[in-house]
């Protein structure tokens, strides 16, 4: 029982996607069991022009992780002369988390993006399973951030209401999940031009 307490790790983070873009969000704390090792973490990883993930689960594990998504994603463009798609992405993500089930990443991302055939959401579990979706929430916060998504999402939704709605959840899950906090919460947009971080100020106008 100690060990499993030693390991607990918990986090929140959110995705959705919009009329115009996918939004993801995610709070700032790392905990390490019951101690908190860090307030300010970023959670938010751009891994391509139009992709990013979120990461939930050990940060050894994500550092690794990414590297080896970004040395793909490189290969693949270099080699085919093309970008590569966002279901591409989740797809090699989920291959390399099934061919390591034995001895897994403890990983669970969810990756949003913008490409040819347009706006993408997927969340991939550490078995290797990856599920495309219009919204989506991980880590210990996220059955907190569910509840608030499903009452409060719609398809077709405004850039700006998504990002109100990725920051309430957020913000609902911190205020239950005792592993989730932090100093600020970090949001960014995806849409065809690429990616843009959401500045803390508006993002603090969402939270009154």
């Amino acid at each position: 029982m100690q060990q499993e307490q030693k390991l607990k790790t918990g986090t929140t983070t959110v995705g959705l996607v919009c009329k115009d873009c996918v939004v993801v969000g995610a709070e700032s704390k790392a905990t390490m069991g019951w101690l908190i090792a860090g307030k300010d973490v970023q959670k938010i990883h751009q891994i391509d022009e139009k992709v990013a993930l979120t990461i939930s689960g050990g940060v050894g594990d994500a550092q690794a992780l990414i590297r080896i998504l970004k040395a793909e994603i490189n290969i693949y463009k270099l080699t085919r002369g093309a970008d590569i798609t966002v279901k591409a992405i989740a797809t090699l993500l989920s291959n390399i988390l099934s061919q390591s089930r034995w001895y897994p990443y403890i990983f669970m991302p969810i990756i949003g993006g913008a490409d040819r055939d347009g706006l993408h959401l997927f969340s991939v579990d550490p078995a290797g399973g990856a599920e495309e979706d219009n919204f989506t929430s991980t880590g210990s916060g996220s059955p907190v951030a569910y509840g608030v998504l499903e009452d409060g999402y719609k398809e077709g939704m405004t850039k700006d209401d998504g990002i109100r709605l990725v920051v309430r959840a957020i913000r609902s899950a911190r205020e239950r999940d005792v592993f989730s906090g932090g100093k600020r919460i970090n949001v960014l947009t995806i849409d065809k031009n690429g990616i843009e971080h959401v500045n803390q100020d508006k993002i603090l106008e969402f939270t009154k």
